[in-house]
This record gives C-alpha cells, structure tokens and sequence, in this order.
C-alpha cells in the first residue's frame, strides 16, 4: 500500500511529490495522459521566479521531476481509470490494476476548452489543434494565413509564437480588448503580422468535405453580419476544462468541474487534498500550482503523522 499517490506531473503534482518525498514518503505519481501537463505545451515562461532569461516549459517540469525523483518520488506513466473513495485505504485503478493509498493529491491539472463546434471535430488534427508549440512548425501551416481563437494570455502566446511560421496571424476576440495580461496584450498589439478581429466569434471552421482547414466563418457579436477568413489553420486558445471527471460524485466541486478545497488543500474526503489547475480557475500561474503544491504536500504529511500519531 502506497501512503501517498500523487495524480499529475505538472508543477503542482511534482512539486507535491518534493516534498512527500523529501518526508521520506516514497509518493507514487502517475502522469496521467499529458506527462507534465500544459506547461510542457508552451515555448518560454519568462514569469516563473529564478530563471531571468525564461525557461521552456518541457524543460522546467522535466527538471522538477528529476528534483523529486531524487529524493525517492517514484514516477509512472500510468492513466486512473476510477476511484474508490469511499473507505480507506483508497481504491485507485489504475491502467487496469488496483493501487492503494492511505492518502490521494489531486493535482489532475486542466485540458483545452474547444469551441464546441461539429466542423471543428471534423477537423481535429487536420488544421484545427489546441497547441501552437506543437504543431505550429509543421509544413501545412508555413507561410500561410493562420487563425488563433481567443483573448487571454494563452492566445496571445499562441499568436506572437505562431508569427514565426504564418504568413499572417488573425487573432479572433469576442470582446474589443484583450483579457491577457498588460505585458501581453501590448506585445501582441505591436506585432505587425498579428491582425485582431474584435467583437466576432467563429461559427464554422471550413471545409469538412475537402477534410482539410480553409477558412473559418466568423459572425459579428454587434451586428450579426458574417464573412470568412482564409486560412490554413485554427488554433483554439479559449481557457480550460479541469480534468476532473472520474472524481465527480466522490469529491465537492463547483458546476464548472473545479474542485472545491475545505481546509487549506484538503477535499470534502478526510486524507485527499487538492492542488493546481484542478482546483484553480482564478489564477492559474506555473508558480501558484506550485505552490498549492507544496501546501497539498504538507497537508498530506501532516495528515499521515496523525494517523500514526
């Protein structure tokens, strides 16, 4: 029996697993179906504290999950299938066998928010995708009109990264500003190769019968007036679902999927705590899952000690 199952290695589950690990609590952490979670996903952090000149994102979490492995963390690629949180020790499935627990961190991370639309399905990985870092290279998207959806921080990340590749990047924004932060927004603004598309959603991504991204169908939130942009990619930047599905039932959240902490990082279920992109829809940095990652940590040592106690 395991005394602490970490559940995702982005910055909150490896941070957690430091410091059980550091508590000689030998945490098993599985990564779930994205290794490292949505930062591996982006190019330069430049807001994480100690690293003045930015760092990659795969490389910071693959450096945090080196640090925990050195104090004893035990790291498998593995997916949970379904919990069992009813009693303890605590039933996790994972890839098809039983684990155990004395006690559980949720650090489950977030996935993409899609548009919601059948054209965008249809075309999923040919030309629609979620991830600039990762496909924004490839040889269909050069040179050509790109369409990034959106207005936070991960849009405009998207969109100046995209500028790279793209003839010319169309930045489409419900509002007429953007939600990102000052630095951002201001960034992307004064890109000459990034031309916004204010107060306008995208109704259709074109064209399903030639299976291949042409174009989107844009309609004006103001006037309901609709046209189509040309382009050969669209890249969805629209927020985060937390991925949290396997625990609802079993553990307190809100409508949107967040779960909902107690006491500190603790859960509705006495010895499951919570941390990061899961539990956090206000902030959302690299450093506060971190943080809330070593809080979830000292929570669950805490909690063990009494039970010992």
């Amino acid at each position: 029996m395991e005394k602490v199952v970490i559940i995702g290695t982005g910055c909150a589950g490896l941070t957690a697993a430091l410091y059980t690990a550091r508590a000689n609590l030998a945490p098993l952490v599985l990564t779930g179906r994205q290794p490292g979670g949505l930062l591996t996903t982006t190019t330069i952090v430049e807001n994480f504290p100690g690293f003045p000149e930015g760092v990659d994102g795969y490389e910071l979490v693959t450096r945090m999950q080196k640090q925990a492995e050195k104090f004893g963390a035990r790291v498998q690629f593995a997916t949970v299938d379904a919990v069992d949180l009813t009693q303890r020790p605590f039933g996790l499935t994972v890839d098809g066998e039983r684990v155990e627990a004395q006690t559980v961190i949720i650090a489950s991370g977030a996935g993409h928010r899609h548009l919601g639309l059948d054209s965008e399905h249809a075309l999923e990985n040919k030309g629609v995708t979620y991830c600039a870092t990762c496909d924004g290279a490839l040889p269909m998207f050069r040179n050509q009109p790109l369409v990034v959806v959106g207005g936070g921080d991960s849009a405009c990340e998207e969109a100046n990264y995209l500028t790279r590749f793209g003839a010319v990047v169309y930045l489409i924004h419900r509002r007429d500003t953007l939600r990102a932060s000052k630095v951002m927004a201001e960034r992307t603004l004064a890109n000459p190769k990034i031309k916004p598309i204010w107060n306008a959603v995208v109704t259709e991504v074109l064209d399903v019968k030639q299976d291949k991204v042409t174009g989107v169908r844009v309609k004006d939130v103001n006037t309901g007036a609709e046209r189509v942009v040309d382009c050969a990619g669209v890249f969805v930047a629209i927020g985060h679902v937390p991925n949290t599905q396997i625990f609802k039932g079993a553990i307190t959240m809100d409508e949107a999927g967040y779960i909902i902490p107690q006491h500190g990082q603790q859960t509705n279920v006495p010895g499951v705590f919570v941390a990061g992109d899961c539990s956090d829809h206000v902030y959302r940095q690299a450093i506060t899952a971190a943080g809330l990652g070593c809080a979830a940590a000292i929570e669950a040592e805490r909690y063990l000690a009494g039970l010992c106690g």
